[in-house]
């Protein structure tokens, strides 16, 4: 019998001597509900330069890295999100969560946290009751430092850095994991309480977050894939940070978000890529 991991409550950052706590996601926190409504998921293709923005402004949307700038030129009435799962992108440009980021909900794993913690604290102590830890699940809580302290532990922090692989969960009812794809193992998560699946993506991983808040439909934009090597709608030639999708597009990005079209759509949730770039490279969604 597969033995599943039960993982800590909330993560502890030592700032300026001070104990900052932020609580892990729990899908059964009232407050994380999306209460059946429709949400966008706005990625950072260079697609957003053309969307009519306008239409959007009033639906639940979660935005992820750089495209949180948006709000500076837009008036969204209903940010449900913000999703950082690369700690990169707190590297590279720091600037923009200094300048945009004012207490949204913001969902992030704890290498992004700890590179904020570095780059921003400030932030983190002003606003750590607006953040929630997500995990990927094959290595749940893996770190570069000791500078965190666990709470409701089970297993020595060595051992939760250690990556183990999908095929793991493949009997664990939070997940769907398809073993048969041939580059490897590719999988889904039903409730990001657990943990989610990486595909190469922070796209993937806020389609994960908005089904497990109970989302009635996920809308994806700027998921431009078949242009990645352009700039990003936020960015220029000078500033632009190194793209990885290409090297992982067809192996990866491109039939986790099938299985993920599938999977969810059979649960009744369907997912639609607007996307003009890379809707053609998807066949399970609407």
């Amino acid at each position: 019998m597969a033995l599943y991991l039960r993982l800590p409550a909330t993560a502890g950052f030592n700032i300026d001597n001070e104990l900052i706590i932020i609580n892990a996601f729990n899908a059964n926190e009232p407050a994380q509900s999306l209460h059946g409504k429709d949400v966008n998921i706005i990625a950072s293709g260079p697609s957003i330069q053309q969307l009519p923005l306008a239409a959007l402004l009033d639906t639940p949307t979660i935005f992820v890295n750089g495209s949180i700038s948006l709000i500076g030129q837009h008036q969204f009435t209903d940010i449900a999100g913000y999703v950082i799962s690369d700690a990169r992108f707190i590297n590279h440009q720091p600037e923009i969560l200094q300048q945009y980021y004012t207490g949204q909900p913001l969902y992030a794993t704890l290498a992004v946290f700890e590179a904020m913690a570095t780059t921003h604290p400030d932030i983190m102590q002003t606003y750590h009751h607006a953040m929630r830890v997500l995990y990927p699940v094959d290595r749940p809580w893996g770190v570069k430092s000791n500078k965190l302290s666990f709470n409701k532990l089970i297993f020595k922090k060595k051992r939760l850095n250690k990556k183990m692989p999908l095929s793991y969960f493949i009997n664990n009812p939070n997940f769907i994991i398809d073993s048969d794809h041939k580059a490897a193992d590719i999988g889904v998560s039903l409730n990001i309480t657990h943990g989610f699946v990486e595909a190469g993506t922070v796209a993937y991983v806020a389609a994960q977050l908005a089904f497990s808040r109970q989302a009635a439909c996920i809308h994806l934009y700027g998921i431009d894939l078949l242009n990645s090597k352009q700039p990003r709608f936020y960015e220029n030639k000078n500033n632009s940070a190194p793209s990885m999708l290409s090297k992982v597009m067809h192996e990866r990005i491109i039939p986790s978000f099938n299985l993920l079209g599938r999977i969810y759509q059979s649960h009744g949730v369907p997912v639609v890529n607007h996307s003009p770039i890379s809707k053609s490279l998807f066949d399970t969604f609407n």
